[in-house]
């Protein structure tokens, strides 16, 4: 097994002094390739119909289906997503029950990949983790499912597509505003330019829809509503969607239609090369902000996996979370 993550550090506020200097950024390779089409999306059929569904075949069709979007991403980036045979498993055990990670990476601008991480644990979770290198803006993806409730008859759907400049989205209230000057100061005007960038460019009404009929396709659906913990708001984008609902191979089946969905979003944006950063400060200041950021993730993931799977869930996120910079870790902000 790879060596424990680094201990979290304090959550990092985004809005206070500037982040020390950036080392070094990558440099950039050959241009990618020409980008594949962004996939058309037809609104998600209702699950639910079929019957029950058990555990272990729910997960193996929803890992299954995971594989094949990382074999499609492979595919497209080629050869320089690379397989890191240290930093994945192949015979751990989480929670009584076998365990495999297939970790990856894509340090050159083709892609771009800091970590990707393809999680199975049989007959419990499935879970997909791609954080992006400094070289572009595209958003870094989550998209897991996990059977949870005391007789294993309900399965938790947690999606999202994770900006990489801070938007100041934890402070959103219920009607969906933002503060302003008169609570940020100039740095509202900074936090809502980042938003919009995001918007325009990610979070359009193509793939806002996509996300919010989620809501409706799932019978039986609820949505998680519960505060999250500090952490966890730091991280979550403006679409984060995170429903439980019965287990059904109808709704099984929708989970995984929309797993593979948000893979084929993820892979057209990273393989477009208008995301890409210019050279130079940009790229320095995309590298320090990503730093904070999967420290903060693994922070967040480091509290949902130890309550899922007791002791097994630490090593369980520091392996998913990948490599940390370790320059950062409780370091000032």
């Amino acid at each position: 097994a790879p060596p424990a993550a680094p201990a979290a550090s304090e959550p990092i506020n985004w809005g206070a002094a500037a982040a020390p200097a950036a080392p070094a950024a990558p440099a950039a390779v050959s241009a990618a390739p020409v980008a594949p089409a962004t996939p058309a999306v037809s609104t998600p059929a209702v699950g639910g119909g079929g019957g029950a569904a058990s555990a272990e075949s729910a997960i193996a069709t929803l890992s299954t289906s995971q594989a094949a979007s990382v074999d499609k991403i492979a595919s497209a980036i080629g050869p320089d997503l690379e397989l890191k045979p240290d930093l994945s498993w192949t015979a751990e055990t989480v929670g009584g029950s076998a365990a495999t990670l297939d970790g990856r990476e894509a340090p050159g601008a083709n892609g771009n990949v800091a970590w990707l991480a393809n999680v199975n644990v049989d007959g419990t979770m499935s879970s997909l983790t791609i954080f992006n290198g400094p070289l572009t803006d595209v958003p870094h993806l989550l998209s897991r499912a996990v059977i949870v409730g005391g007789g294993r008859d309900s399965i938790r759907f947690t999606l999202d597509f994770r900006p990489r400049a801070y938007g100041a989205y934890e402070m959103r209230d219920s009607d969906g505003n933002y503060p302003g000057p008169d609570v940020l100061g100039r740095d509202a005007f900074t936090y809502s330019g980042n938003r919009n960038d995001f918007d325009g460019k990610f979070g359009n009404e193509e793939v806002a829809a996509f996300v919010e009929g989620l809501k409706g396709a799932l019978e039986g659906g609820v949505v998680n509503d519960s505060a999250p913990s500090e952490l966890d708001s730091l991280t979550r984008g403006p679409l984060y969607i995170d429903i439980t609902c019965p287990l059904t191979e109808g709704n099984v089946a929708a989970i995984n239609n929309a797993r593979s969905q948000a893979a084929d979003y993820w892979l057209s944006w990273a393989m477009d090369g208008s995301h890409a950063h210019r050279p130079g400060a940009p790229v320095n200041s995309q590298y320090v902000y990503d730093s904070k950021y999967k420290i903060n993730s693994y922070g967040a993931l480091l509290e949902e996996y130890k309550e899922l799977f007791g002791g097994d869930g630490v090593k369980l996120a520091a392996a998913e979370s990948g490599p940390l910079d370790e320059a950062y870790v409780g370091g000032g902000s």
